[in-house]
């Protein structure tokens, strides 16, 4: 028996009812930040039609290219980084006048020079001693107990055998690595756990597939293009999850950077960039002749402009996607032109960030030139300058064509989807009515029941 349709106003007027599209509008945006949105079967095979093939030919490409073994060695030329190093500790610190052990100080500066005394740790000469004189104009100072790393000439003079390169740091740096990943962890969460992932994954790519296969002899551009291709493929995915929103931010970036690679080679050519501007670039050269130096710096353009590519994509990916599930009636042309302010700005940021980044780098040699009184243009037309300029602002381009490229696509395709959402929005209201339903006749069978036991 069930309660009659009278008793229902003794627990008072039931609350309004919410149009269906209200309705379906607040469950939306309360799983906005929650797993995306399924897409429709056509939308899923058009996306792989275009991913799937490309991912195919990546893995080949890396499997063709994969160097076998490590590159042939060679003799240690002792110039620049190409020095055989061991590891070694400051055993004593002592103060001596700068004129008694041959030390000409430059004019003006003054105070006593030091002698460091440095036990090598490591290595044939392990346990031999040897001392480092310290001007004091040095930038780098000595303390006992300091461990040191020493460059081992064995062709020179015994007494000029060893000499200190440089300090060890491996443990702030290690220690800096762990604060951060607990940084990215504890505000993250998953999501910060598989970011991190993501870095070793692309760490692994770098040092085990793309710096290996450049020496040993693939063409570098060739090389860059597939190891950043599986890094933006794997790190995406598995940052951001399998779904369209996903893929459309890995297609806006090959598109990008697409578009960085043929400029980056047309102003390379045009501007006659040898990329054999520094030391540490002639002297891979010298040590390996056969590895192509320009595509070397085009290489670089291509791997530096990747992460901050990757921001960008999916920032403005997300940023439509958003933007439809608050708005479920909005055009593609609505989504795209709200989408697009929002990239603006991203835009005038991220551009700044990056011409601020490279003068910030740059700083010392800027400083060079001011110090010369070199005029602005000498300044930015000199190889040395213009090379970073191309590489900055081809950079930027890419960037700056990502927005709309990136926009448009999550546009057309959040909005392709149509039915889909129609579907899941029918769902979503036949699963409110059937419980609102449920939840009044379990409520008028309880009434009854309270009836009967008074």
């Amino acid at each position: 028996m069930t309660a009659p349709e009278h008793h229902a106003p003794q627990d008072g007027p039931p609350p309004p009812r919410a149009p269906a599209h209200e309705r379906v509008h607040a469950h939306t945006h309360a799983h906005a930040h929650g797993p995306v949105a399924p897409v429709s079967g056509h939308l899923r095979r058009l996306i792989a039609a275009v991913l799937i093939p490309f991912a195919i030919a990546m893995v080949a490409g890396v499997a063709l290219l994969w160097p076998d073994g490590a590159p042939e060695g060679h003799e240690h030329t002792g110039v620049g980084f190409d020095q055989q190093l061991e590891e070694a500790r400051v055993t004593g610190v002592t103060e001596v006048a700068c004129d008694e052990v041959g030390v000409v100080v430059p004019e003006g500066i003054g105070g006593a020079c030091e002698q460091a005394t440095v036990e090598v740790t490591s290595g044939p000469d392990a346990g031999r001693t040897f001392t480092e004189l310290v001007p004091p104009d040095a930038t780098r100072r000595y303390e006992t107990g300091q461990d040191v790393v020493v460059a081992h000439a064995p062709d020179a003079p015994t007494e000029l055998q060893y000499r200190v390169t440089d300090v060890e740091r491996a443990v702030p740096m290690l220690v800096l690595a762990a604060v951060f990943a607990l940084a990215v962890v504890a505000v993250g969460r998953l999501r910060g756990l598989l970011a991190l992932a993501g870095l070793g994954v692309s760490f692994a790519v770098l040092t085990l597939f793309i710096l290996p296969a450049i020496l040993r002899g693939s063409n570098p551009l060739i090389v860059a293009v597939i190891g950043g291709s599986v890094i933006m493929l794997v790190t995406l995915y598995l940052c951001h999850g399998i779904n369209a929103r996903t893929s459309v931010a890995v297609i806006g970036t090959l598109v990008s950077l697409l578009l960085i690679g043929l400029l980056g080679s047309a102003f390379m050519g045009w501007a006659h960039l040898t990329g054999n501007t520094d030391e540490q670039t002639g002297l891979v050269h010298s040590l390996y002749p056969g590895i192509e130096i320009k595509g070397l710096l085009l290489a670089g353009i291509l791997i530096g402009s990747l992460g901050v590519l990757d921001d960008v994509t999916v920032t403005q990916t997300s940023a439509v996607w958003e933007l439809k599930l608050a708005e479920p009636g909005a055009s593609w042309l609505k989504l795209y032109r709200a989408g697009m302010r929002i990239g603006r700005d991203h835009i005038a940021s991220v551009v700044n960030t990056l011409v601020l980044a490279y003068a910030g780098a740059a700083l010392p040699l800027l400083l060079l030139f001011t110090i010369a009184q070199s005029g602005v243009d000498t300044v930015a037309f000199s190889e040395l300058v213009a090379e970073e300029i191309v590489r900055t602002l081809v950079g930027s381009i890419g960037l700056v064509a990502s927005v709309p490229v990136t926009t448009v696509l999550a546009a057309l395709v959040v909005s392709a989807d149509r039915g889909a959402r129609e579907r899941v929005g029918r769902e979503v209201t036949a699963g409110a009515t059937a419980g609102a339903t449920a939840r009044a006749g379990r409520a008028a069978t309880n009434r009854h029941r309270r009836r009967r036991k008074r």
